[in-house]
């Protein structure tokens, strides 16, 4: 190794380049799990947890932000809080963002990925489900057949809407249908805004809630390339491009429990470093948000 290459690796290393000056800064901000809260024992993505590190994503020294999304969705009103800040603090500081779909990037967690500009996916991603879903169960059989007489009072007609423990009412699943219409259409109107021109489907395929892989995803419109994060910035922005990750770690249940039982950090950026015993009882919860997308 000559003397001119041996001081480029130098600087290199430190994030510097001797003829170039600074090596380019990505950020890094890991969106995984499920949207909105999980359990006191696992937090889900929302807002309040995700501010500060929004904030320090969008330092001035970075070139661009990264999302790197694995998600199956949950609270669509956190989606939009969460893509609502990633947007101001781009457009407030003038960074590029570019979301990286690992396996699942759905319903909010696609929601979550439109705060980028650009939103690439692994060809065998799942993509999509544009929709609104309400799933719950009905006991009211069961109580009566164990004996069991249950008690509510409540002023307002629909004070008790969708009630578990009364037989399914009309009139309630009417009223939901009104909801769910609101924030589909909501949603519908997010992805037309920041999509725009690149959809390339009629409305009742890509707003009937279906997935897709990557591949397919790439030829609706829905994203604008197949790639990963250090292959997709390191084609933008060179060979020293550094990344910056930042993680919002665990909550306070994850470090008490993390103490006694210690757990592996997850994937190449990091994850969360909680026990067993936190991600078992989180799991119950998240469980029929992943197993939708067959994961």
């Amino acid at each position: 190794m000559s003397i001119p290459e041996a001081f480029n690796e130098f600087f290199a290393d430190l994030g510097l380049t001797s003829s170039q000056g600074a090596a380019p800064v990505v950020a890094v901000l890991r969106l995984s799990g499920a949207i909105g809260a999980v359990s006191m024992a696992r937090r889900g993505l929302t807002l309040a947890a995700l501010e500060p590190i929004i904030k320090r994503a969008f330092a001035r020294r970075a070139r661009a932000v990264c999302l790197v999304i694995n998600s199956p969705g949950g609270s669509a009103v956190q989606s939009s809080q969460i893509a609502g800040l990633i947007r101001q603090y781009s457009q407030e500081k003038k960074i590029p963002v570019f979301a990286f779909v690992e396996d699942v990037a759905a319903s909010g967690g696609y929601w979550l990925s439109l705060a980028a500009d650009q939103i690439y996916a692994d060809p065998m991603s799942v993509v999509g489900s544009i929709g609104v879903i309400s799933a719950s169960f009905g006991f009211h059989d069961l109580i009566e057949r164990i004996g069991i007489e249950r008690r509510v009072h409540a002023q307002g007609t629909h004070k008790s809407m969708l009630d578990p423990f009364k037989p399914e009412d009309e009139e309630d699943v009417r009223r939901l249908g009104e909801i769910q219409a609101d924030i589909h259409k909501e949603f519908k109107s997010f992805v037309r805004a920041r999509r725009g021109s690149r959809l390339r489907a009629d409305d009742d395929v890509l707003f009937n809630g279906d997935v897709w892989t990557g591949n397919r995803a790439l030829d609706l419109g829905l994203i604008d390339g197949l790639g990963d994060v250090r292959s997709v910035m390191r084609d933008k922005y060179g060979p020293n491009v550094r990344f910056q990750v930042l993680d919002r770690g665990p909550g306070f249940l994850q470090r008490l429990f993390g103490r006694l039982v210690p757990g592996q950090a997850l994937g190449s950026f990091g994850g969360d470093s909680g026990g067993w015993v936190s991600d078992a009882l989180a799991a119950v919860e998240e469980r029929a948000l992943w197993a939708r997308f067959g994961l």
